[in-house]
């Protein structure tokens, strides 16, 4: 390993358990956002400091509708974040070519393609509370890098059944 990598290594972890709790604030503040906007009286248009209810009479319930979905986001990042520490956690150790990093890695595409999903339904929540085509919601990235993660779930789930047989001659 080069002394970069072992660098990058060495701040994934702290970075990641980070990202974790930056997460889990994030889902709170969702939570306590969601829950107070039954009791704040005038909203969303007061809060914001802008009349759009009467334009768009349905944007405080699609507004409530996506932090749902934040939140839904929220947990599907907690998990996403426990399952690369995992990996990384391998890689620091040597030994990341094993069968359960395969399918953490398939498990994290089937993560990203959720989020993505999810992104999909927000921008369908935003396109019928407020202004049809003004949202652009497609993202061609992020569904190459849940191919790319496919992929690379793949060629860990092969690296790892050629160490099995490897170690099985020796």
């Amino acid at each position: 390993m080069t002394r970069t990598s072992a660098q990058a290594l060495a701040i994934a972890r702290p970075v990641i358990q980070g990202l974790i709790l930056l997460n889990a604030f994030y889902a709170l503040c969702l939570v306590a956002l969601l829950v107070f906007s039954f009791f704040i009286e005038g909203w969303p248009q007061r809060p914001l400091g802008f009349d759009m209810v009467n334009a768009h009479p349905l944007v405080g319930h699609g507004l409530r509708a996506i932090v749902l979905i934040g939140f839904a986001g929220a947990a599907l990042v907690h998990t996403l974040l426990r399952r690369l520490l995992a990996i990384v956690d391998t890689v620091r150790s040597g030994d990341p070519f094993i069968l359960e990093n395969a399918q953490r890695l398939n498990a994290i595409a089937w993560t990203i393609a959720a989020l993505e999903g999810l992104r999909l339904i927000v921008a369908a929540i935003a396109a019928v509370v407020w202004e049809p085509g003004k949202v652009d919601a497609f993202s061609f990235a992020a569904w190459l890098a849940v191919l790319l993660m496919f992929v690379l779930a793949g060629v860990f789930a092969h690296g790892a059944r050629m160490r099995a047989d490897l170690e099985g001659t020796v």
